[in-house]
């Protein structure tokens, strides 16, 4: 098997010698201060626009996955609510790499670099357009996921911040109490019901439920805009390497 620096020199080789002159600058002793709300974050990618909040439409790829998601709202609200009744084995509790908890739920349709196939049967219409547009548009992140994210009444996700800002997260509001909102570098907003939020996860940010039923989006973790192809391909290589490092995978 080709070791990093190997994969790297055949990225250059067929994009050119500076194509990954900002993962370099990140890779580089001390990496890259990022904003102050940032601050958990381990990877600053140099060259990211520092913005919390992105209108999830501004970027015509990632817009098609926007419409397609939220013209199939009332289908992929249904297939939910009826697995949710149905098929709670189906579900766990979520991992996040701070920490597990039993009152944040989810059900995976992508997970590891794969697409989760017994997803397809359970929630068939939100896997066929994560299958189909995420994956096959190149938009999902290769080294995280998409999953329907369950809160439970009276559940609190702690403030944190993601790992790097090199990749995005989108949330697809499913089914929406009253009562329930994430705040993200300090500005805080609702989520509308079939509708779609967008933001930079390595921003410290928060979410709560205080209704009385539980909140659930569907969560897909896309590539950052502003990042290129082989930027991607020298990150998955480096981000995968280092969770080998770790005993991780």
């Amino acid at each position: 098997m080709q070791s990093t620096d190997e994969q790297f020199a055949a990225i250059r080789d067929e994009f050119g010698p500076d194509s990954l002159a900002r993962v370099e600058e990140m890779m580089a002793p001390g990496g890259l201060p990022g904003h102050p709300l940032q601050a958990g974050a381990k990877w600053i990618l140099p060259g990211i626009s520092q913005k919390p909040w992105h209108d999830p439409r501004s970027d015509p790829a990632i817009a098609s996955l926007v419409d397609a998601l939220e013209s199939a709202h009332g289908a992929i609200s249904a297939e939910h609510e009826g697995a949710w009744r149905t098929k709670r084995a189906a579900f766990s509790d979520y991992e996040h790499y701070l920490t597990r908890q039993d009152d944040w739920q989810s059900l995976h349709l992508y997970r590891d670099g794969e697409l989760m196939a017994e997803s397809a049967e359970t929630a068939p219409t939100a896997f066929d357009i994560i299958k189909n547009v995420a994956v096959g548009d190149g938009l999902i992140c290769s080294l995280l996921e998409s999953h329907f994210s369950t809160l439970l009444p009276g559940s609190r996700i702690a403030p944190h911040c993601d790992l790097w800002n090199f990749s995005i997260n989108l949330h697809f509001a499913v089914d929406i109490p009253d009562d329930c909102d994430i705040t993200v570098a300090g500005e805080t907003r609702v989520w509308e019901e079939g509708r779609c939020l967008l933001f930079d996860y390595s921003f410290e940010h928060h979410a709560e439920n205080r209704g009385n039923r539980p909140r659930t989006c569907l969560l897909v973790d896309l590539w950052h805009p502003e990042t290129t192809v082989p930027e991607r391909q020298a990150l998955t290589v480096l981000v995968t390497e280092v969770r080998k490092l770790l005993g991780e995978v």
